[in-house]
């Protein structure tokens, strides 16, 4: 009989934040639990630290294998667990000391497929709750999943666009406790980060939350995710982000085609393609090149066939002020007002984070 939670653990270059990812696993108040450990090629001394954390403890299990990205990393942990349920855990992240055993209770009380905790965001300095407007506990069942949870993944419409900050904050693996067999059984796996840029944790939700049957959320934050070693969209230039994203919706579109899901499902994605404008921008900025030649590449990208259309359908009625101004510009394609918004949206991001 295998163990009631296996973790998967992707690592990669973390050995100044290793120790304090699996302390926090290893005294997790459910004991009955195994950890595999993915060291994805790492160069640091990260294999090293797995290996001494292996000696003394026998629930973890390590992989050493050559670097093949996040992606590929949990997809080979999750051909060894044994346990009920699979956890996933990010190696400069940590969680609370009773996390998984919350999950695991509400997972065998309710016979759900996924569990769900809200998070911290740690900036190192400070902390934020990722805070959701819903009880301390929520179940959602059949039909339900798939209007509440799985179209929001997809997208956000009427009400959900006020808050465009909370775009994928349901998305995350690691906040989620996943039955075993719903992973297995319909052979679920990550998509490659070199082809979709980001978001490979929503499309792998979007794909067990259309099998899943029961999904409960503990409005609690179980969760620390570490923001001051994470690599975003905006810390970097990244030319090819544009076309990553792009290939992300056609993902998502052929699901919604293949499913034969409603049409607010595509009301959905289309919203996703406006609001994700923001990232597109930001990433946009951040390029060492003139003002004039970020503007002309926001406006190419405003110009694109399928921002157009998707914009053609966007409707602002429920953003705030200043977001209903920032697709205001990018929806009649103001490439100037739009840059300038941007501009100022970056610092005060740095300012206030």
């Amino acid at each position: 009989m295998g163990p009631k939670v296996s973790i998967v653990v992707p690592i990669y270059n973390v050995e100044a934040y290793l120790s304090r990812c699996l302390d926090s696993i290893l005294s997790q108040t459910l004991q009955d639990i195994e950890v595999i450990a993915v060291n994805d090629g790492s160069t640091d001394a990260s294999g090293e630290i797995l290996d001494q954390y292996a000696s003394k403890d026998t629930r973890i299990i390590v992989i050493h294998k050559k670097n093949g990205g996040v992606s590929a990393a949990r997809n080979d942990g999750i051909q060894l667990v044994k346990g009920e349920y699979i956890g996933f855990v990010d190696p400069d992240d940590w969680i609370d000391h009773d996390m998984y055993e919350a999950l695991y209770h509400s997972a065998v009380e309710e016979k759900a497929d996924i569990v769900m905790c809200t998070y911290m965001r740690e900036f190192g300095t400070h902390s934020k709750e990722k805070k959701f407007n819903l009880p301390d506990k929520v179940c959602f069942r059949n039909q339900e999943i798939r209007s509440n949870i799985l179209r929001r993944l997809v997208g956000p419409v009427k009400e959900e666009m006020a808050n465009p900050e909370y775009l994928d904050a349901w998305g995350t693996v690691w906040s989620k406790l996943y039955r075993t067999e719903l992973v297995k059984g319909n052979n679920l796996k990550f998509i490659d980060l070199s082809v979709v840029g980001t978001n490979e944790d929503s499309l792998f939700n979007i794909h067990t939350c259309y099998y899943a049957t029961v999904f409960v959320l503990l409005n609690k934050p179980y969760y620390h995710y570490w923001r001051v070693n994470t690599t975003s969209v905006t810390s970097g230039y990244k030319p090819e982000l544009h076309d990553k994203w792009f290939k992300l919706y056609s993902f998502m579109e052929s699901f919604i085609k293949e499913k034969e899901l409603p049409p607010e499902f595509y009301e959905a994605l289309n919203n996703r393609i406006c609001l994700n404008m923001l990232g597109l921008g930001l990433n946009t900025i951040s390029n060492s090149e003139s003002s004039f030649l970020k503007i002309s590449r926001l406006s190419t990208i405003l110009n694109d066939n399928r921002m157009k259309r998707s914009f053609k359908q966007f409707e602002t009625v429920y953003c705030s002020f200043v977001w209903r101004t920032f697709y205001f510009c990018a929806k009649f394609r103001q490439a100037v007002g739009l840059y300038i918004m941007l501009v100022t949206i970056n610092r005060l991001r740095k300012m206030i984070r």
